[in-house]
């Protein structure tokens, strides 16, 4: 049997060309994928982009976008979406302000059922050593499966002075932390279930199985399996020390706040750069949305390298100039910056006769 081309003669959008125009060039996320770790790399050698941070610190957190049409992909809550459904961009930057990772979630469901699949789905490259995510990204299972992953995981816990720290020896006099060391660990139950932890992990760390689909497998009905409650053993061992670090270290409670108020900055940029669908998806499937969003991602990327290139010239020339330009203060410096982003009309991207030098005037042409 042969097969022929899904190609209609006569209809130009249709042939064979014409497809293959689009295979070859059309914009989707899988583009987007493949050119994301580029720029990455561009802005992390840029000097203002060090001074930001290494790289290797990563926030996971969502937007909110209504689906205003027929979708089977879009769920209701009132809170987020009112009388319509919608979903949640969930995405991740670095210390240094870039986007590395994303992923579409129906609804509002748990982050903390997807945040490690948008950990593992960075691409290639280094991925971030240490994770900071808020309240809804938490749970005992992540800690645990976050940790045998080599991820240090810091959420911020909302309810920190109600959380429960757990102990191995129920008569161990631990002195004024007695009485937050109320909950027992039963660590038989992860030595007996330990050889297929491991073969687990090992499996997500190849990609040989979808994270999410793990979490889910470890879960029924909201309660744990014998295996998931064993790493949630596991989890609540580093869950007790996070508590104690941030309840001791001001360093720490100061670097979660500040990539999580990073990442709330990015999402103002982003309500921005959409402004024109007023945070509506209208895109059916979740290809679409992934196309689209995915789209949204490569654009504030692309905006932060170029704010960061200027950025970073600009304090190249005040230190030639004399001016004392100190490292504190390059760390305050938001690559976030808006007012000379023009989001209305039509673009000329002719390139410039710039004779190798930066472009003097920093606002794009329009076309009115």
């Amino acid at each position: 049997m042969t097969y022929g081309p899904i190609a209609v003669k006569g209809v130009p959008a249709l042939e064979r060309y014409r497809l293959g125009y689009v295979d070859h060039t059309y914009l989707r996320a899988d583009n987007y994928g493949a050119a994301n770790p580029h720029l990455i790399a561009k802005q992390a050698g840029i000097g203002c982009a060090q001074a930001l941070g290494g790289g290797l610190v990563a926030a996971i957190d969502g937007m909110r976008f209504v689906v205003p049409v027929p979708s089977a992909y879009a769920r209701p809550n009132k809170k987020y979406f009112g009388p319509k459904r919608g979903i949640t961009w969930l995405n991740m930057i670095n210390d240094q302000a870039f986007g590395i990772a994303s992923k579409i979630v129906s609804g509002t469901d748990r982050d903390c059922l997807h945040a490690l699949d948008v950990i593992f789905g960075s691409g290639k490259g280094r991925r971030a050593d240490v994770i900071v995510t808020d309240t809804g990204s938490y749970s005992d299972l992540v800690f645990g499966l976050a940790h045998l992953l080599d991820k240090e995981y810091r959420p911020a816990l909302a309810d920190l002075p109600d959380q429960k720290l757990w102990r191995v020896q129920a008569d161990a006099d631990y002195g004024a932390l007695n009485a937050l060391a109320r909950g027992r660990l039963d660590l038989g139950k992860v030595a007996r279930w330990w050889p297929d932890i491991l073969r687990l992990v090992g499996s997500i760390y190849t990609s040989a199985v979808n994270p999410y689909d793990v979490v889910r497998m470890l879960q029924r009905d909201g309660r744990p399996t014998a295996m998931g409650e064993a790493i949630n053993i596991y989890g609540r061992i580093y869950k007790s020390v996070h508590v104690l670090a941030l309840i001791d270290d001001e360093g720490m409670r100061r670097g979660i706040k500040g990539i999580r108020n990073l990442q709330e900055g990015r999402h103002d940029l982003a309500q921005k750069v959409f402004h024109g669908r007023k945070s509506q998806v209208f895109q059916r499937y979740y290809e679409g949305m992934e196309d689209q969003l995915g789209a949204l991602g490569i654009v504030l990327n692309c905006l932060v390298l170029w704010n960061t290139v200027y950025i970073d010239d600009a304090l190249r020339q005040l230190r030639v100039q004399g001016y004392p330009v100190l490292d504190d203060d390059i760390a305050r410096l938001s690559p976030f910056i808006r007012k000379h982003i023009n989001v209305h009309g039509r673009y000329s991207f002719q390139r410039p006769q710039s004779g190798g030098g930066r472009c003097v005037n920093l606002t794009p042409t329009t076309q009115r």
